[in-house]
């Protein structure tokens, strides 16, 4: 009998993030599973050491460093036609005992469920708003350009649905950090857009997953933890203009025409300025970590020589 589950995850030097990803996955179900690693070009050897250890993990190179949509795209594309559910998960994610059980058996309540997607928290317990309402060119423009310095701005806080209660509902799409998702409905928009390096992949699905008539259910009765954003943490002059670039292109594509290329124009240059603001303060932010480390690591020094 064809198993009924697998598992997607995409590596890019992932280290020990990998290695709890596994561990904790063990008792995320009860069903047999297959795990697919898609590295995007690891240095580490932590995928090379999982297919090791583990029976059940298959491990496929990419070639290079595609992004995550190519990457799990070509990971779905080990996976036999038959698996009913795939899972897409990064591999910063600690999964809670029975997770998995409690999303498979909320697909089944669901039949017309696309994707399903459970309650993250990170790691010091906050419950990040992973069930959104789908950006218009407004709100997403709106949330783009003020959501970091004014946090509690309108459209931010629609966009996050921050105020909606935790209960199992439709929302507009789910945090592509973890996802349960049906093969044929995902095979049926050709799953995800690779044009999106990183970042708003799991916008973009979802949003066609709900123009093509599936539904992306927000189970909260199932629980990981994220540990988002240590890739972007590591290359902020990377990964945040990645994030400004795949922002415009999502609303590029769903406003396209002559009558509305003033308003593309004035959005790629607002997020091309947040973008270089944005890099600019995390590499300030990483430069005052790193000289806080130094004198940490003199002043142990120092004290080890005294001793």
């Amino acid at each position: 009998m064809t198993d009924q589950l697998a598992v997607v995850t995409v590596t890019y030097s992932s280290g020990d993030y990998l290695t709890t990803f596994l561990d904790t996955l063990k008792s995320a179900t009860s069903e047999n599973h297959r795990v697919i690693i898609a590295d995007n070009g690891s240095d580490d050897g932590a995928p090379e050491q999982a297919e090791r250890d583990h029976d059940n993990v298959t491990l496929v190179r990419t070639g290079g460093n595609i992004g995550y949509g190519g990457a799990m795209n070509r990971g779905v594309a080990e996976i036999d036609p038959a698996v009913e559910f795939i899972v897409i998960a990064n591999p910063d994610v600690a999964w809670e005992p029975g997770s998995l059980d409690e999303l498979l058996e909320a697909a089944r309540r669901w039949p017309r469920a696309g994707s399903l997607g459970p309650l993250i928290r990170e790691p010091d317990g906050t419950v990040y708003p992973s069930a959104r309402r789908v950006p218009d060119l407004v709100s997403g423009t709106g949330h783009a350009l003020l959501g970091a310095v004014w946090k509690s701005n309108p459209w931010t806080t629609a966009y996050r649905e921050e105020d909606a209660a935790p209960t199992e509902r439709p929302v507009g799409w789910l945090s592509g950090s973890c996802l349960l998702l049906r093969r044929n409905a995902f095979d049926s928009i050709d799953g995800f857009d690779s044009r999106y390096f990183m970042y708003m992949e799991d916008v973009d699905l979802g949003d066609r997953l709900g123009k093509a008539g599936w539904l992306n259910i927000f189970v909260p009765t199932s629980h990981i933890v994220h540990t988002k954003g240590h890739a972007a943490g590591r290359h902020p002059e990377k990964m945040l203009p990645a994030h400004h670039q795949s922002a415009y292109r999502f609303q590029a594509d769903r406003n396209p025409g002559p009558v509305r290329a003033p308003l593309r124009l004035a959005l790629r240059i607002g997020l091309a300025v947040r973008s270089k603001i944005a890099v600019a303060a995390a590499r300030r932010a990483l430069d005052r970590a790193d000289a806080a480390a130094a004198v940490d690591s003199r002043d142990q020094e120092g004290t080890s020589n005294v001793d």
